[in-house]
């Protein structure tokens, strides 16, 4: 029995969405026209592959099998897409981040990426979540575990915030005034903290993460940076524990297709492995020395 990778990768896309209305936006498709591939699949295998109700489509015991087999020809499928376009040019691993992690992460680029390496690394720095479901990345650090049905996310770590000064008590700093974030930075959870709480207070903002850092650095102000960065800059001190109500988990995310790939793979641990060593870091946990 022939099968039709197109086949089975509309399948898998069904499978994974539990209905045909969700996969129309991956697969471009219309749901009758899905609905019809899904019924010729079933026809040529001689059996269900799932249970249809108005809540969505259930996989049944054959859909299972012939998911975790599709998922098999999947990875073998990007095994070889990848081998054909390192044949032609380079693979690159997009990861996405926010400021602070994206600099954190290029601080150990040694340790995430080597010229002994077959592929390239890019680093997409953004506030706002980077889609990975449309292939804008491929592989994310979040802070929330992500929703969308097409990802698959670990939890690899928290993330601790508190308030931090620069070590001279001068100018802003000396008079109690805060740093703010504006433009597109003061869209993160901890700048709308500040605004909520401190925004009477706030005399000089910057539009971008290391502009604040270099502020407060300098004394126009207080500000709340996560502890991973202000516990790493002599020139920061912490001034109070951490906000609790700002703590975050971290999660790496990726899409369901490309986490076998072996390259998004090789990122994907090596990330892992460096947020976890560094964990008491971003928790707050390691005192100035």
């Amino acid at each position: 029995m022939d099968f039709s990778w197109d086949d089975l990768r509309l399948f898998l896309d069904v499978a994974r969405l539990g209905g045909l209305s969700a996969a129309t936006a991956t697969t471009g498709l219309s749901a009758a026209t899905l609905g019809r591939r899904i019924t010729a699949l079933e026809r040529q295998l001689g059996e269900p592959l799932f249970h249809r109700s108005q809540t969505g489509y259930q996989l049944t015991p054959a859909g299972e099998d012939l998911l975790a087999r599709a998922e098999d020809v999947e990875a073998a499928m990007l095994s070889l897409r990848r081998w054909k376009e390192g044949a032609l040019g380079e693979r690159v691993v997009r990861l996405s981040a926010g400021s602070w992690t994206s600099a954190f992460v290029a601080s150990h680029i040694g340790t995430i990426w080597t010229v002994e390496d077959r592929f390239g690394l890019e680093l997409v720095t953004a506030n706002q979540k980077v889609d990975i479901g449309r292939r804008h990345a491929d592989l994310g650090i979040r802070n929330q575990r992500p929703t969308e049905q097409w990802l698959a996310g670990r939890l690899i770590g928290r993330v601790a915030y508190a308030i931090y000064s620069g070590v001279n008590l001068i100018n802003g700093i000396k008079a109690g005034y805060f740093v703010g974030v504006a433009g597109e930075g003061g869209q993160t959870h901890s700048a709308r903290w500040m605004q909520a709480r401190h925004g009477d207070r706030i005399a000089v903002s910057g539009h971008d993460a290391m502009s604040v850092r270099e502020l407060v650095a300098n004394g126009a102000g207080l500000s709340v940076f996560p502890c991973f960065v202000g516990d790493s800059d002599p020139r920061l001190v912490r001034v109070a524990t951490p906000i609790k109500e700002l703590e975050t988990d971290q999660w790496l995310v990726s899409h369901h297709e490309e986490r076998h790939d072996p390259s998004v793979r090789a990122v994907g641990e090596r990330i892992t492995a460096l947020m976890q060593r560094h964990g008491a870091l971003f928790r707050g946990e390691v005192p100035r020395g």
